[in-house]
């Protein structure tokens, strides 16, 4: 009797250096996306006639949903697996995209953008564990420096292209989200064909979870929020304000003088982690701080002067601050988390940036009315001046060795997940011996 055989369906699954490198894309397009929206929604504005509170609390929707995603399932991916969370989240992205791209008033924006929050918060959940737990040489200082140049890069690119796309295609309400629903296609492909590092699953428990950072990563995790808190409180504070101050010292109507300000901010902030990453992170959170205050306090003196020339420049010096802190935030982090705690500590340090980055925006947005854009942004700027430059001071004093014990003694090099350890076991195994 002959048996007919049934074939085996195997999954597609990416190497080792794809798989990193699309994790880091899933940081750059949970950015990317949440920036898309703020270049036009002074189109929204003229289209459903809402006031400048509204759209503070649009942004105060999403802000909160990132928060409370980090809370209820920040560390979920560490029970039931970095794949299944990150296709689940990119799912729901998807689905924030087909709401914008349908919005018919306030209303919808409202939706999307809360879908938007929660499904973010689970993706820098997941994907800045996965970004450790897939590092090809198990380099936690190096996975940090990847995620904050993907981070301050998604953001920009996501003004960028939103810009061009509203002020030069039609449908600019629409164009953009369409573009959003194809990268975030590609994404979700991309992201079944990952390899699963979590080898031993347990059933998640959905319930709120107060951020929890372990003992051995404690003081590395001050020094990360000390680094966040001073660099994402001005990206807050540019994304709420800054598209709409360029357009009215450029005199301008076009879309792209507003997406200006963001891509001055974020472009050198990309830049500057990749020309100084051998800087030791306490270092490069300390001058970081300092060129951010620095450079914001030449931005509030550009004010004067009317200039839009004027005002970009000292931005880019901020924005290379800006990227300086973050590296420095991020390095001393990544290089001290538990390998079973990965997702947790990087929610917990997420929800320290989305505090830092959505706080001074919702306060701004609000204070507009009252005090007008100009004295809004000299107000909350000066506060950020201050902020930063004595978190510097405080960084400056802080001893390099206190500074390196956070990882408890670790080395910066992570001990590798199970599925990168048999990659390279794999490897060992078919390199022919030397002569």
């Amino acid at each position: 009797m002959n048996a007919t055989a049934t074939p085996i369906r195997i999954r597609p699954q990416l190497g080792a250096r794809s798989s990193f490198a699309v994790v880091a894309a899933l940081i750059g397009l949970a950015l990317f996306a949440s920036s898309t929206p703020s270049p036009i929604y002074g189109l929204y504005q003229q289209e459903w006639h809402f006031s400048t509170p509204v759209l503070t609390l649009v942004y105060a929707v999403y802000a909160f949903g990132v928060l409370g995603a980090l809370l209820l399932v920040g560390r979920i991916s560490d029970d039931l697996g970095r794949r299944p969370v990150l296709a689940i989240a990119l799912a729901g992205l998807f689905g924030a995209g087909v709401l914008f791209a349908l919005a018919s008033s306030v209303g919808w924006l409202f939706a999307a953008r809360a879908l938007q929050g929660i499904t973010t918060g689970a993706v820098l959940g997941a994907a800045g564990a996965a970004l450790l737990d897939l590092h090809p040489r198990g380099d936690g200082a190096h996975a940090g420096l990847i995620n904050g140049v993907v981070s301050a890069g998604g953001l920009g690119m996501g003004a960028l292209v939103a810009s061009v796309l509203s002020q030069y295609v039609a449908h600019p309400l629409v164009v953009p989200f369409v573009v959003l629903l194809a990268l975030t296609a590609v994404a979700f492909a991309l992201t079944l064909a990952l390899p699963e590092p979590i080898a031993e699953r347990k059933r998640p428990s959905l319930r709120l979870q107060r951020p929890h950072v372990p003992t051995a990563a404690r003081r590395a995790f001050l020094l990360a929020g000390l680094g966040v808190l001073s660099s994402w409180s001005i990206g807050g504070l540019y994304l709420a304000l800054g598209p709409t101050l360029v357009t009215e010292l450029l005199h301008s109507t076009n879309r792209m003088a507003g997406g200006a300000a963001v891509l001055a901010l974020t472009i050198p902030a990309s830049l500057s982690q990749l020309v100084w990453n051998k800087v030791e992170p306490r270092r490069a959170a300390a001058v970081g701080s300092a060129t951010l205050g620095v450079g914001m306090a030449l931005t509030l003196g550009s004010l004067s002067t009317g200039s839009a020339v004027l005002f970009l420049i000292p931005t880019a010096i901020t924005g290379a601050g800006f990227g300086l802190a973050f590296l420095g935030a991020l390095r001393s982090l990544t290089a001290a988390i538990p390998e079973r705690q990965r997702a947790e500590v990087m929610s917990a340090f997420y929800i320290v940036a989305y505090l830092s980055l959505s706080l001074p925006a919702v306060g701004a947005g609000l204070a507009v009315p009252a005090l007008g854009l100009e004295p809004t942004f000299r107000i909350f700027s000066a506060v950020v001046v201050v902020l930063a430059l004595g978190l510097s001071a405080t960084l400056a004093r802080t001893p390099v060795s206190a500074a390196r014990s956070g990882s408890g003694g670790r080395a910066r090099f992570l001990p590798p997940s199970p599925t990168v350890a048999r990659a390279r076991s794999a490897r060992e195994e078919v390199r022919p011996p030397r002569s």
